[in-house]
């Protein structure tokens, strides 16, 4: 299922998308797809920097919210205040959060409540979904 354009602030056409992103980060982030696990390049990535979306550029997470999770996908315990909307998803036969970039809908993963800190959230987000940079 693609997602609307028209419930996010940053508005483009589907062939927009795939002509700025990569095969993969399309099939992810507007098809919300996901990788093989422990197959991205941020699972087990622990420099000191900022995760943005990798469709537009909005910042995400912080280095400091990263821990491992052991569940085979970049794993954070917190946000940016309003980098994220999260919604309903059913697919597989599951009930779990979708989580999508609050700027351009791009599905970056989703959120569970079993993590290990005190937000009590676990956000396993797909690699392709997101670029470091680092320091900050």
């Amino acid at each position: 299922m693609k997602t609307n354009i028209d419930s996010f602030p940053l508005k483009k056409t589907e062939q927009e998308w795939e002509k700025q992103l990569t095969p993969e980060q399309y099939r992810i982030l507007r098809l919300k797809g996901t990788e093989f696990p422990n197959s991205g390049k941020y699972n087990l990535h622990f420099e000191d920097g900022q995760y943005s979306c990798a469709g537009c550029g909005q910042l995400l997470f912080k280095s400091a919210q990263k821990f491992d999770s052991e569940c085979g996908w970049p794993a954070f315990d917190d946000i940016i205040p309003g980098s994220v909307a999260t919604f309903k998803d059913t697919s597989f036969g599951m009930v779990r959060k979708e989580v999508v970039c609050s700027n351009c809908g791009g599905h970056l993963g989703h959120v569970f409540d079993d993590g290990p800190t005190e937000t009590g959230l676990r956000y396993c987000i797909n690699s392709v979904s997101i670029e470091f940079e680092k320091g900050q």
